[in-house]
Parts: structure tokens; sequence; C-alpha cells
């Protein structure tokens, strides 16, 4: 197992992985390690009291937005307008939820004080987003994660009302679509997720989309609906 010290860039290859995709222990949750992490494809993923875990799992889940799949019955919702989506107006209320909502399989959360203190900077420094979906003035789902260059990596999400975090993600796929994000890393395999079209991807393939994409200009800052739907 690779112990990280100060250095941000001392990730092993991510070929050194563990059987569980865990390549390292420890370091920190500054933004510099963050987003060395994720250029590398390496996300931190653990539970309170323990050591930062960080993973990078093989296969890696993830959704080209081209292939976005919507089940016929959602988009009737969507068209409906049941949900008001909204983009960067409540990320610490999106990640808080997310942290409340309970997971088949899981025992507490894995979104610790430190991890969401450290999303929120990346939030306030441009580089993590939320999407929120809103019902007679509540927060009633929604989800949050990270962007650099032409990739979104999705973290978690949530849901208070039927269909609202679908509704979510689902506005923010076609937008990041429309803006040229070629790439939606959903880290771990869920039917939920299959269902709209993401595949799993070997390691080697997802390492390499991200050397490329990770580089070219994304959209840093707070992200805002336009007035006009996407084409």
């Amino acid at each position: 197992m690779h112990f990280l010290t100060g250095d941000v860039r001392q990730f092993p290859p991510v070929d050194d992985a563990d059987e569980d995709g865990i390549i390292a222990v420890g370091g920190d949750l500054t933004p510099e390690r963050l987003e060395e992490a994720y250029r590398r494809g390496i996300f931190p993923w653990y539970s309170e009291g323990l050591p930062i875990l960080w993973h990078c799992p093989d296969p890696r889940f993830a959704l080209l937005p081209e292939e976005l799949h919507v089940p016929k019955s959602l988009r009737k919702v969507m068209k409906r307008g049941l949900y008001e989506v909204t983009l960067d107006t409540h990320f610490e209320g999106v990640i808080d939820a997310c942290a409340k909502t309970k997971r088949t399989g899981q025992r507490g959360t894995w979104i610790t004080r430190d991890m969401r203190k450290a999303y929120v900077r990346l939030h306030e420094l441009g580089l993590a987003h939320s999407a929120e979906a809103w019902h007679g003035g509540k927060l009633v789902g929604g989800l949050y994660g990270v962007s650099l260059g032409r990739v979104f990596y999705g973290e978690s999400m949530f849901a208070l009302a039927d269909d609202a975090s679908k509704v979510a993600f689902v506005t923010l796929v076609e937008w990041m679509h429309s803006w040229g994000v070629a790439l939606v890393d959903c880290q771990q395999q869920t039917a939920h997720l299959e269902r709209f079209g993401a595949k799993p991807w070997p390691r080697a393939r997802f390492v390499e989309a991200l050397a490329t994409l990770t580089g070219q200009p994304g959209r840093p800052g707070r992200w805002q609906l336009p007035a006009t739907a996407p084409t």
C-alpha cells in the first residue's frame, strides 16, 4: 500500500491499485491534491475516523453525454415542469442532503466533515458544481461533482421526491453536452446510472481519455442555466 506524504504529485501509477481499487492512503484534501488526483482518475472515499483512502477502480463506470438515454416516462415528467432545476445555487444544501441520505449496504456516510469542507472549497474555486431540483420552493433532489477540462466527475446525488434527482441529472448532462463536456465519470456501476447509458470502461481507457480531456478548456466558475434549452 502506498502512503502519501506532503507532495501532491506523489500518487503512484493507477495500475498499482489493489483488487478493491485502493491505490493510496493518507495525504490531505487540499484543492491542489484533489485536482491532481482527479486528473489521474483517482478519488477519495473513506469513513469518518479512518485515514483517507484513494481509489481508482477497474473497470470505471462512465457516460458519454451524447449517449445519454432518457426514459419516456422521465421525459414526460420533465415536460410537465414538476421540478425547477438550477445549477450552483445551493451547493452546501446538496452536499449535506447527500450526506444524510441512507444508502443500501452502507453504514453512515463517506461524506465526512473534512470531505464536506474540501468540496465546498472546490466549489468556491469554481471546480465543484451542483444541480438542484426544487418543488414548491424546497430542495427535493440534486447532485454534485467536480469539473476539470471537458470531464465531469459525479460524486453523489439524493432525492426527497420521486424522480427529482433524475430530472436534475438529465438536465445537467444535456447542458454539459451543449457546453462541450465529453465524459461523465460515474465511478461505480449502478443499475440506476446504467439505465441512463453509462457503461463500464477499462481503467486504462478511462485514464487515457482523462489525459486528453482534462487538458482542454473547461468551464470554471459558477454554472448557470441559460434561458433557452440546449439543441
